[in-house]
Protein backbone atom coordinates (compact mmCIF):
# COMPACT_ATOMS: atom_id res chain seq x y z
CA UNK A 1 0.00 0.00 0.00
CA UNK A 2 1.45 3.43 -0.63
CA UNK A 3 1.82 5.84 2.01
CA UNK A 4 3.12 2.29 4.27
CA UNK A 5 6.09 4.25 6.07
CA UNK A 6 5.92 7.67 5.05
CA UNK A 7 8.58 9.71 6.51
CA UNK A 8 6.63 12.09 9.24
CA UNK A 9 8.35 15.21 9.92
CA UNK A 10 8.63 16.24 13.46
CA UNK A 11 7.99 19.58 14.63
CA UNK A 12 11.56 19.84 15.82
CA UNK A 13 12.39 19.75 12.13
CA UNK A 14 10.03 22.01 11.08
CA UNK A 15 11.55 24.70 13.37
CA UNK A 16 15.00 23.68 11.91
CA UNK A 17 13.74 24.20 8.29
CA UNK A 18 12.39 27.47 9.29
CA UNK A 19 15.76 29.18 10.45
CA UNK A 20 17.94 27.47 7.89
CA UNK A 21 15.47 27.28 4.65
CA UNK A 22 14.23 31.19 4.26
CA UNK A 23 16.84 32.26 2.06
CA UNK A 24 16.97 29.59 -0.48
CA UNK A 25 15.90 30.28 -4.03
CA UNK A 26 13.53 26.80 -5.02
CA UNK A 27 12.75 26.32 -8.68
CA UNK A 28 8.99 24.35 -9.03
CA UNK A 29 8.67 22.95 -12.15
CA UNK A 30 5.37 20.87 -13.07
CA UNK A 31 3.88 19.22 -16.12
CA UNK A 32 0.39 20.85 -17.66
CA UNK A 33 -1.07 17.32 -18.16
CA UNK A 34 -3.96 16.30 -15.87
CA UNK A 35 -5.13 19.78 -14.31
CA UNK A 36 -6.82 19.01 -11.44
CA UNK A 37 -3.60 16.52 -9.53
CA UNK A 38 -1.11 19.18 -10.74
CA UNK A 39 -3.17 21.83 -9.09
CA UNK A 40 -3.42 19.64 -6.07
CA UNK A 41 0.72 18.77 -6.44
CA UNK A 42 1.48 22.65 -6.65
CA UNK A 43 -0.36 23.42 -3.78
CA UNK A 44 1.44 20.71 -1.43
CA UNK A 45 4.29 22.25 -2.38
CA UNK A 46 3.41 25.75 -2.04
CA UNK A 47 2.03 25.39 1.06
CA UNK A 48 5.05 23.25 2.61
CA UNK A 49 7.47 26.09 0.91
CA UNK A 50 5.33 28.75 2.99
CA UNK A 51 5.42 26.70 6.17
CA UNK A 52 9.31 26.62 6.19
CA UNK A 53 9.18 30.72 5.04
CA UNK A 54 10.77 30.59 1.82
CA UNK A 55 9.01 33.83 0.62
CA UNK A 56 7.31 33.52 -2.91
CA UNK A 57 9.45 36.01 -4.71
CA UNK A 58 12.44 33.08 -4.10
CA UNK A 59 9.93 30.59 -5.92
CA UNK A 60 10.25 30.25 -9.39
CA UNK A 61 7.71 28.23 -10.94
CA UNK A 62 7.98 27.42 -14.71
CA UNK A 63 5.79 25.06 -16.23
CA UNK A 64 6.89 22.06 -18.45
CA UNK A 65 4.70 20.81 -21.79
CA UNK A 66 5.15 17.58 -19.88
CA UNK A 67 6.48 14.97 -17.42
CA UNK A 68 8.96 14.07 -20.12
CA UNK A 69 10.33 17.75 -20.21
CA UNK A 70 11.02 18.20 -16.47
CA UNK A 71 14.63 16.93 -16.43
CA UNK A 72 15.70 19.76 -18.97
CA UNK A 73 13.72 22.81 -17.14
CA UNK A 74 15.25 21.26 -14.02
CA UNK A 75 18.65 21.03 -15.23
CA UNK A 76 18.55 24.81 -16.25
CA UNK A 77 17.28 25.82 -12.86
CA UNK A 78 19.70 23.64 -11.21
CA UNK A 79 21.81 26.17 -12.04
CA UNK A 80 20.74 29.26 -10.33
CA UNK A 81 18.33 28.00 -7.44
CA UNK A 82 19.18 25.83 -4.20
CA UNK A 83 16.69 23.16 -5.04
CA UNK A 84 14.51 21.97 -7.57
CA UNK A 85 10.59 20.53 -7.37
CA UNK A 86 9.78 18.33 -9.99
CA UNK A 87 6.07 17.80 -10.41
CA UNK A 88 4.18 15.93 -12.81
CA UNK A 89 2.02 12.65 -13.25
CA UNK A 90 1.68 9.74 -16.19
CA UNK A 91 -0.80 7.59 -15.99
CA UNK A 92 -0.81 4.07 -17.94
CA UNK A 93 -2.45 3.53 -20.89
CA UNK A 94 -2.47 0.54 -23.38
CA UNK A 95 0.68 1.00 -25.10
CA UNK A 96 4.60 1.11 -23.91
CA UNK A 97 4.39 5.04 -23.74
CA UNK A 98 3.96 5.07 -19.97
CA UNK A 99 7.15 3.21 -19.39
CA UNK A 100 9.35 5.46 -21.90
CA UNK A 101 7.97 8.63 -19.96
CA UNK A 102 8.45 7.24 -17.31
CA UNK A 103 11.54 5.91 -17.52
CA UNK A 104 13.32 9.07 -19.16
CA UNK A 105 12.04 11.69 -16.34
CA UNK A 106 12.61 9.79 -13.87
CA UNK A 107 16.74 9.27 -15.28
CA UNK A 108 16.80 12.29 -16.41
CA UNK A 109 15.83 14.03 -12.97
CA UNK A 110 18.28 12.14 -10.90
CA UNK A 111 20.90 12.86 -13.57
CA UNK A 112 20.56 16.66 -13.22
CA UNK A 113 20.36 15.97 -9.12
CA UNK A 114 23.75 14.48 -8.99
CA UNK A 115 25.35 16.10 -11.98
CA UNK A 116 24.65 19.43 -10.99
CA UNK A 117 24.34 18.76 -6.77
CA UNK A 118 20.98 20.03 -7.03
CA UNK A 119 18.48 18.47 -5.23
CA UNK A 120 15.54 17.84 -6.80
CA UNK A 121 12.46 16.63 -5.21
CA UNK A 122 10.93 13.70 -7.15
CA UNK A 123 7.28 14.82 -7.68
CA UNK A 124 6.62 12.99 -10.68
CA UNK A 125 3.47 10.61 -9.61
CA UNK A 126 3.39 7.10 -12.08
CA UNK A 127 0.03 5.53 -11.26
CA UNK A 128 -2.29 2.62 -12.91
CA UNK A 129 -5.08 4.72 -13.09
CA UNK A 130 -6.45 8.24 -12.40
CA UNK A 131 -7.56 7.29 -9.09
CA UNK A 132 -4.56 6.32 -8.25
CA UNK A 133 -2.70 9.57 -8.88
CA UNK A 134 -6.04 11.46 -7.42
CA UNK A 135 -4.96 9.92 -3.92
CA UNK A 136 -1.65 10.72 -3.73
CA UNK A 137 -2.24 14.74 -5.11
CA UNK A 138 -3.03 16.04 -1.80
CA UNK A 139 -6.32 16.98 -2.99
CA UNK A 140 -9.38 17.10 -0.54
CA UNK A 141 -9.66 13.26 0.23
CA UNK A 142 -6.44 12.18 -0.72
CA UNK A 143 -4.39 9.81 1.63
CA UNK A 144 -1.16 11.54 0.49
CA UNK A 145 0.32 15.11 -0.41
CA UNK A 146 3.16 14.01 -2.98
CA UNK A 147 3.85 17.80 -4.03
CA UNK A 148 4.20 18.66 0.02
CA UNK A 149 6.92 15.59 0.12
CA UNK A 150 8.80 16.81 -2.90
CA UNK A 151 9.17 19.72 -1.56
CA UNK A 152 10.06 18.76 1.79
CA UNK A 153 12.84 16.58 0.42
CA UNK A 154 14.33 19.30 -1.94
CA UNK A 155 14.74 21.80 0.61
CA UNK A 156 15.64 19.18 3.28
CA UNK A 157 18.29 18.14 1.14
CA UNK A 158 19.44 21.75 0.26
CA UNK A 159 20.12 22.81 3.80
CA UNK A 160 22.24 19.35 4.05
CA UNK A 161 24.47 20.34 1.49
CA UNK A 162 24.63 23.68 3.37
CA UNK A 163 25.96 22.34 6.11
CA UNK A 164 28.39 20.39 4.35
CA UNK A 165 29.22 23.27 2.53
Amino acid sequence: MSGAGALSIDPQEMLELRETAKDLRIAVISSRWHTQIMDGLRAGADRFLTEVGIEHDAVTRLAAPGSFELPVLAARAAQSHHAVVALGVVIRGGTPHFDYVCSAATDGLVKVSVESTTPVGFGLLTCDDEQQALDRAGLEGSREDKGYEAAHAAVATAVQIGTIG
